[in-house]
């Protein structure tokens, strides 16, 4: 059986018998994994286990687990600083502060690796332009290239670690106040202006071997009136043609709200995967994931298969030998000598 173009979600800590039928569906490729689904190390170890063993090849397991503000698993996980930090320490130490986000970057692998996770949601590539809310300290910098450099290091940490990178959300969110998940953001700015700033990180990421690519649900009238992760301006002719990028791209949640400018969520699949989409996410909603899944029962893009398969975690991350290790206690112990990290203002 084949990884299907849909990843859906859990209501809870285990897997209901509704939704192992959702998982063994031909069309279901992955799960991503929230707050909700997690109470200790042992269960959620298991919980990815089950997931995993369900098929062959197995489902993708996914989340969120940036840093900061965005971290899905807390007890028992090491608290991994927001991404200004990185860019914060630029400005002092350009070396130390490509070294944390390195080990940072792959902390944050293992850690998840050691759970059986596949696949963590970063790191987020977006301008830290001081304007949007949603984005704020999770952005590396203001800068283009010092985000670029940055994240390149965290993407190598994890790359040790046996994860694969995803950057987000393309072509740049940090540059509109509204906040997609509840409003309907637009970035009036002509193509070359975005090009030029925006875009600068994506490019680069791809030179240097991003895997996947998550677009913004945020309308750029100048290129095109659909939201990016629906627009095959964005996804062919721009980052695919024009970036030469070759690995997955993953729709945002067809949940959120800007995600509804399109009407039900059969057809904000459609378009999505249309528009270039390799796998979309459908989040919060049973019924929805339910609906998208009857709605592609004849789809099929071979392409995308193989590129999915490549965003399998590597290699097997012991625990207990993992928090043994040297490597462990010396990353763990800078990031306590950091202190606490409440949300920083970026310097723009």
């Amino acid at each position: 059986m084949s990884l299907g173009p849909v990843m859906l979600d859990l209501v809870g800590t285990s897997i209901t018998q509704q939704e192992r039928e959702m998982l063994l569906h031909p069309q279901t490729g992955g799960v991503i994994l929230f707050t909700r689904n997690y109470d200790s190390v042992e269960q959620i170890t298991a919980l990815v286990e089950e997931i995993h063993a369900l098929r062959s090849p197995h489902l993708l397991v996914a989340v969120d687990h940036e840093g900061g503000r965005v971290q899905r698993f807390r007890d028992g996980f090491t608290h991994i600083p927001p991404a200004a930090i990185y860019g914060k320490t630029y400005t002092q130490n350009k070396k130390q502060a490509k070294q944390l986000a390195h080990e940072c970057g792959w902390l944050m692998a293992a850690e998840c690796r050691s759970a059986g996770i596949d696949m963590s949601f970063a790191p987020v590539l977006d301008i830290g332009a001081g304007v949007s809310g949603v984005i704020g300290d999770r952005a590396y910098h203001s800068k283009p290239h010092i985000i670029s450099e940055l994240a390149h290091e965290y993407m190598s940490g994890m790359h040790q670690a046996g994860m694969q990178a995803t950057g987000k959300h393309f072509p740049g969110h940090g540059s509109v106040k509204e906040d997609s998940h509840i409003a309907h953001p637009v970035d009036p700015r002509p193509l070359n202006d975005i090009m030029l700033e925006d875009v600068i990180p994506f490019e680069r990421m791809i030179h240097f071997g991003l895997a996947a690519v998550m677009p913004a649900h945020v309308v750029y009238p100048a290129v095109d009136e659909k939201p990016a992760g629906y627009s095959s301006i964005w996804l062919q002719q721009i980052l695919r043609q024009k970036l030469n990028f070759q690995g997955v791209i993953f729709s945002d949640d067809l949940s959120m709200e800007a995600a509804g400018i399109v009407g039900n969520f059969a057809e904000r699949a459609d378009m999505a995967l249309q528009a270039g989409c390799d796998m979309v996410l459908v989040c919060n909603h049973s019924e929805a994931a339910q609906q998208v899944l009857e709605s592609l029962e004849d789809y099929s893009n071979p392409t995308s298969q193989i590129r999915l398969i490549r965003m399998h975690g590597r290699g097997k991350i012991n625990r207990q030998e993992l928090m043994q290790s040297e490597q462990w206690k010396t990353v763990v112990d800078k990031i306590q000598q950091l202190g606490d990290t409440p949300n920083l203002e970026l310097e723009v």
